[in-house]
């Protein structure tokens, strides 16, 4: 048992890994052939049991404990036969409520967070646009002032819960200026008049997650509807995406458990009068990956101590992400590899975790964002 967990993390790991058996993984097959599932009935079965707002305040719903036993939950959340429902779950806890639990006033998180946590809301985050993907800070959404309201107009991109959504945590340009100060985050009811869902997108894995791109033509919303500050949104989300990058993070287990998966099989596996496990080669090189899985464990789990001690982890979770990713996708490509045949068929857990993983290096902010990110932290980037 890491250090980092008690007893009650484990126990709270333990029923979500029997929700997860009983509710999620009989139908995974089924949701990711329709390339969507069915959000409002899974969350509000979540809400119930207290998964959706383990570390949210209690006054709108949610336990009121520490991070590091929403960090357990997510590493819980592996247990899941794909990636694309963990992803839905964690644009719901970890990407688009931070921001609204910590700086949202008293009403707003009346208004949409305690759905959010109870699962009668669906959510989601719109940050990235058609041209400004890792990109934050050339976003080209607008909300202009009129009256009380804010009129929105613009589009976003990468949408996950998107068709779903009940409501969209939305990061848009409030003022003319620099690109890190005129920005704001503002909920918008995916209701409201100019909200569209121009259409689905198709992807090659994480099929059982619903993407969207939106359009919002002339959106009138209430001011009252921004998060904290305005042009304060920057900040916010650079804020938001700690847990974001955290929550990526947590996807180490899940890389664990594929190499264990591989090891059974080659157990069984026999080519050349003995099983394929025997080749040292193999053991060598699954021996390998499994150290490189346990480290990004152990960066994981040093990144959450100082968090929930209240540091700033941008520099951790930044690389915490790109191991992570970067590590998901060796182990998915060396066990398809080791797979044979069978890990190019698509009924395969294992070829499911190869397709899934490659969104690891690209979501969220880019290997190459992230290499940025660190290098800053470290003092390299030249300035100007």
């Amino acid at each position: 048992m890491p250090s980092l967990y008690t007893e009650q993390h484990v126990q709270m790991q333990d029923a979500l890994k029997k929700f997860i058996e009983t509710e999620i993984n009989p139908f995974v097959d089924e949701w990711e052939k329709a390339e969507i599932f069915p959000a409002h009935e899974v969350f509000g079965k979540m809400g119930k049991l207290g998964f959706l707002g383990v570390n949210k305040p209690v006054e709108f719903g949610g336990l009121g404990l520490d991070y590091s036993y929403a960090a357990a939950m997510n590493e819980a959340l592996s247990h899941i036969s794909c990636g694309g429902i963990p992803m839905a779950i964690g644009v719901q806890t970890d990407m688009a409520t931070p921001a609204l639990a910590k700086h949202g006033s008293d009403e707003l998180r009346k208004e949409f967070l305690e759905p959010a946590i109870s699962g009668e809301y669906v959510a989601c985050l719109g940050v990235s646009e058609v041209g400004a993907g890792s990109d934050v800070a050339s976003i080209k959404t607008t909300a202009r002032k009129d009256g009380g309201d804010y009129v929105i107009d613009g589009g976003k991109m990468w949408t996950t819960n998107g068709t779903q959504a009940d409501w969209i945590c939305l990061l848009a340009n409030t003022s003319e200026g620099g690109g890190h100060k005129n920005k704001s985050l503002i909920v918008v009811p995916m209701k409201a008049k100019g909200v569209s869902v121009a259409k689905k997108l198709k992807k090659v894995g994480m099929n059982a997650s619903d993407t969207a791109q939106l359009y919002f033509d002339n959106v009138r919303v209430p001011q009252r509807y921004r998060v904290g500050d305005e042009g304060m949104g920057f900040i916010y989300q650079m804020q938001q995406f700690q847990e974001e990058r955290l929550y990526a993070g947590a996807g180490w287990t899940k890389s664990s458990m594929i190499i264990q998966e591989t090891i059974d099989y080659l157990r069984e596996r026999q080519a050349f009068g003995k099983p394929l496990l025997h080749n040292q080669y193999i053991y060598y090189k699954l021996a390998e990956l499994q150290t490189e899985v346990e480290a990004v464990g152990a960066l994981f789990h040093k990144a959450v101590s100082l968090y929930i001690e209240g540091n700033d982890v941008t520099q951790l979770a930044s690389m915490v992400k790109l191991k992570g990713a970067r590590v998901a996708r060796e182990v998915a490509d060396w066990c398809v590899q080791f797979w044979g045949g069978m890990g190019y068929v698509e009924e395969t857990r294992v070829n499911r975790f190869w397709r899934d993983t490659r969104l690891g290096s690209i979501g969220g902010g880019a290997d190459e964002v992230m290499m940025g990110i660190i290098a800053k932290g470290m003092g390299l980037v030249p300035r100007g």
